[in-house]
Order: structure tokens, then sequence, then C-alpha cells
């Protein structure tokens, strides 16, 4: 029988090969590289089998999605291109579907993973978007598209420009300029990940608590409001990483 810190320990440590900064969290891996092959099998089979007369529900919700997310790329970015709208789309159903792991019983999959594995010791997180790797991934990638398309649209020179003739347009302020929109760039991508990350790993340290700290029978006065809450909380956050995505990208995508 695991004591409240053991349990809560148990529950934060991820299933892992190698050690320190080589290490690798398999767990996340698994279950973030899963849900991205269940988004892109589930909406690719809606496509083929679309029809027009009277959809079906899936359908239906996978419209309802793709012009939720249609309509925020062209109230946000208003270049042309068409990678936009397809990376918003994968963002926003990608890091819902990671999220909604969290919903998930606290000790279902862990318990599961356990059985078969037939070690008692065996660990596994099954929120990817509660991993600082995941989430510091995604925004990095965004990141590195940021870099491609404001060099992309203002060349190599116009992009230097950029980065030390602004906000003080005088080469007396160069280095000023410099330090100051170098730290804003980077900043982009790492508040882009630890906002998501934070909130995920907050709402997962909560989950625990409750099933650390009450008897199973009395666990779902807490947990059924808190899960309740909380997928407003998932699709937020997707939503904000979606959005942040749109604007970084038609911020890089400007001309001037």
């Amino acid at each position: 029988m695991l004591t409240p810190q053991e349990y809560i320990s148990h529950h934060l440590h991820h299933w892992q090969v190698g050690s320190g900064f080589w290490a690798v969290n398999i767990d996340s891996m698994i279950f973030s590289v899963g849900l991205g092959l269940l988004f892109l099998w589930l909406f690719r089979s809606v496509a083929v089998k679309a029809r027009s007369g009277v959809p079906g529900k899936l359908q239906c919700f996978v419209e309802m999605v793709v012009l939720f997310v249609d309509d925020s790329v062209r109230g946000i970015f208003h270049g042309k291109s068409k990678l936009i709208a397809p990376l918003a789309l994968t963002i926003f159903v990608w890091v819902l579907l990671m999220n909604v792991m969290d919903l998930l019983p606290i000790d279902y999959l862990p318990q599961l993973a356990q059985l078969i594995a037939g070690d008692h010791a065996q660990k596994l997180r099954v929120v990817p978007s509660a991993d600082v790797n995941i989430t510091l991934s995604m925004a990095f990638g965004v990141f590195f598209l940021i870099l491609f398309y404001s060099i992309k649209m203002k060349g190599v020179s116009g992009f230097i420009k950029e980065l030390t003739l602004q906000p003080f347009n005088h080469w007396a302020f160069v280095p000023i300029n410099l330090i100051l929109e170098t730290v804003t760039l980077i900043a982009k991508p790492i508040s882009l990940g630890l906002r998501l990350f934070g909130n995920m790993y907050a709402g997962e340290m909560i989950f625990i608590l409750i099933a650390a700290m009450l008897p199973w029978w009395s666990q779902w006065f807490l947990n059924v409001p808190w899960a309740i809450f909380h997928i407003l909380i998932v699709t937020l956050q997707a939503f904000i990483f979606m959005v942040l995505t749109i604007v970084y990208m038609s911020m890089a995508s400007e001309e001037h």
C-alpha cells in the first residue's frame, strides 16, 4: 500500500529510457504520436466518406471544427499561405486530444500498464501536454516556422534590419534593439510551450491529489466537478495555442 507521498511521486514520474539530459519519456512519445495518428486517420476517413446531402454526426462534428478553425485563421492571418489553415487545424485538434487524456480516470491506464508489464513499479503518464518536453518541442517547431516565414517574406537583410532597427530606428541603438528583439523572439516559443505545460500539469496534479488524499468511494465528489470545469480548460488551452501560433505566423509574414 503506497503512502500519499509515494502515490503522488509514482504518478509524476515518466516511463523513461536513458538518464539525465538524454532520457526519453516513452509514454509521452507513444501517446503524442498515437493521438496524432488518430487525428490524421479520423479526419481523412471523414473526408473520404463525405457525401452531399444530410451528413452524419461525425461528419457534422468534423465540419464544425474545420469551419471554426478556418474562421479563426481568416480573422487573424491576413496574408496568403496554404500552410496556415492546415497547421492551425493540426495544432488545435492534436493539442485538444492530448489535453483530453487528463479526463481519463487517473489510475486506469497506469494500472493496466502494470498488469501488462507484470511490475507494480511500472510508471506511466498519459497526458503528453503535461510533459514540458512535448509542449516545448511543439512550440519550437512553430518558432522555426516563424524564422522561415520572416526570412522568406522580408529577406535576410530585412529580417536583420527588423532585429536591429526596432523599436529605436537609429544606428546608435543597434545593440539595444538587438537585445530587446532577440529576447522578444525567443520568448515566443518559451511562453507558448510553458503556458500549455503549466496549465495541464496543474490540472493533472489536482486529480492526483484528490486520488491520493481521499478514499475511492468519496473521490467523485471532487473529481466530477473538477472534470467538468477541466473540460473548459483543456479546450481553451488548445484554442490559445492555436491562436498564438496564427498570430506569430501573421506577424512573421508581414512584409514591412
